[in-house]
């Protein structure tokens, strides 16, 4: 009875292992490669699989994802004689999971050991400068070149990046050496053109400023013009519609005699000689106003007469002792000059009185 339940045991231990290795379940995204007395028999699918027990066996499992593989750093010399480190990540993924059994053994390190290679050479044909800013060319190249290789061992490159490029530390300070003068050359022109903008900006400025000033300037004479002629049209206009007589204009004419000789700029005064002579024209000119024709007083300005006659004659006298103050200042002048003797010229006119220019010079020939 013993030993027969020790063989009930065992078939059920047998029955147990046979089924277990009998069935076989595959996740999704993987493949079994199975082997049926060393030699393939058949991929199993994700699912449930029925396998011959101790005749079949699993020889490989396939995951059928993509994959990333990033490769440490490898060193590569460049054209121009300096060693760069690239990092690169790899992007793959298996579409023949029996050529990738048996076409390679570990097709892993067959594609880094190609993605070396193939690095060296497209690095090996560029110089550093052109190394550093062609990433996307030498990912395009090594794509392709991967892709060629690799698939006929089942297996499809989808993607291949360069992490970094990493050059020796003397040509990283060079290089940032030569970035801060590019920065600096770019600062220096942009302030160049700053101050120039600012220039232009500040001289049409004070250009228009100034045509804008001469513009006034010009309108402002030519008003100033403008009323200056009115004045004298609107003087005249009125000087024409009185019809002064020479009485008014002499009178304003002795007026003006001591404003002249009180000017302040005035230093020296040379008198002519017939100065009394025109003073006693001009007093016989006022003499004789009277018998002119059309200038008999009017009535209404008979009244007024005697003021009007003294107003004259005081203005005669306040000429008369400017003449003689002249003509004294003059004698001095000249003393001074011959070192005080007397000169040799022209006698003294002589003083004209303040009646003499009141006189008629036709009465005083009646009177001779």
């Amino acid at each position: 009875m013993e030993f027969v339940s020790v063989l009930l045991i065992a078939v059920a231990l047998i029955a147990m292992v046979t089924l277990i290795k009998a069935v076989r379940i595959v996740p999704q995204q993987r493949q079994d490669v199975v082997e049926r007395l060393g030699r393939y028999k058949r991929t199993l699918n994700p699912g449930l699989n029925l396998l011959v027990p101790f005749i079949d066996a699993v020889r490989t499992k396939v995951d059928m994802r993509e994959q990333v593989v990033s490769f440490p750093p490898q060193p590569v010399i460049t054209s121009d004689n300096l060693v760069v480190s690239i990092d690169t990540v790899l992007y793959f993924k298996v579409v023949d999971s029996v050529r990738a059994t048996y076409e390679i053994s570990n097709f892993l390190q067959a594609i880094e050991q190609l993605t070396v290679t193939t690095l060296r050479n497209v690095i090996g044909s560029l110089d550093l400068e052109r190394a550093l800013t062609s990433r996307e060319e030498i990912n395009r190249h090594l794509s392709g070149v991967l892709d060629e290789t690799t698939g006929r061992w089942g297996i499809k490159v989808t993607r291949v990046e360069i992490k970094a490029i990493e050059p020796p530390p003397s040509i990283r300070d060079s290089m940032e050496k030569q970035m801060r003068a590019e920065r600096d050359r770019r600062a220096a022109i942009l302030n160049a053109e700053g101050h120039k903008q600012s220039q232009i900006l500040t001289a049409e400025g004070e250009k228009q400023a100034a045509v804008l000033r001469a513009d006034g300037d010009r309108q402002a004479r030519i008003l100033q013009a403008e009323g200056q002629a009115k004045a004298i049209r609107t003087v005249f206009d009125a000087i024409h519609q009185a019809n002064p007589s020479q009485k008014v204009l002499a009178y304003q004419y002795l007026q003006a005699l001591p404003q002249i000789a009180n000017g302040t700029a005035n230093k020296v005064w040379i008198v002519p000689a017939e100065l009394t002579k025109a003073l006693e024209g001009m007093g016989g000119a006022l003499g004789g106003l009277s018998q002119m024709v059309g200038d008999a007083p009017t009535p209404e300005a008979a009244g007024s007469a005697s003021e009007v006659e003294r107003e004259p004659a005081e203005a005669a006298q306040a000429a008369s002792a400017a003449a003689q103050q002249i003509h004294d200042e003059v004698r001095v002048a000249e003393a001074q000059a011959t070192g005080g003797k007397a000169p040799q010229g022209l006698p003294a006119p002589e003083p004209v009185s303040p009646a003499s220019l009141l006189t008629d010079p036709a009465d005083q020939r009646e009177r001779g």
